[in-house]
């Protein structure tokens, strides 16, 4: 290996980390993440007088182990579902402004706007009632009568 690259390889894993991260944020796959950190930590320990050959190694040792066990972790703090401004629905009574059938989908007024909506049971709701949101699938609000 050239004397340029052995003499800056704290440049070299830079580089690395900077192509990791760059192609990181491209796939947004969680992979290559572990392989910026890896380079990262490198940087320090290339600074010691250690093989390049071992630092390779140690590079991809430290990368794996970083990759298999915390990519799931991460993998399952990041899937966490966002709630979003429509989840606000759920619970509030409604207004009904279509009838809805066991067959026939209706209409129900939440906060100013028109939804589409079902009734839970498949029972028929009369235009006027309230009713009350436990569930939105996709974008169609699932009801169920407010009891007198």
């Amino acid at each position: 290996m050239p004397m340029l690259i052995l003499n800056n390889l704290p440049w070299l894993w830079l580089i690395v980390v900077i192509l990791c991260i760059v192609i990181e944020s491209l796939t947004m796959a969680l992979t290559t993440i572990w392989f910026a950190c890896g380079a990262f930590m490198m940087i320090f320990l290339s600074l010691a007088p250690i093989p390049f050959k071992w630092q390779l190694f140690i590079f991809t040792a430290l990368s794996l182990v970083l990759l298999i066990f915390t990519r799931p972790l991460a993998a399952k703090k990041l899937a966490k579902r966002m709630p979003t401004n429509a989840d606000s629905l759920i619970g509030k009574k409604v207004l009904v402004t279509e009838r809805m059938t066991e067959f026939d989908k209706g209409a129900v007024k939440a906060l100013g706007i028109v939804w589409t909506a079902r009734s839970e049971s498949g029972e028929t709701i009369e235009k006027g009632k309230e009713c009350k949101i436990v569930r939105l699938e996709g974008n169609t609000a699932v009801v169920v009568p407010e009891k007198e």
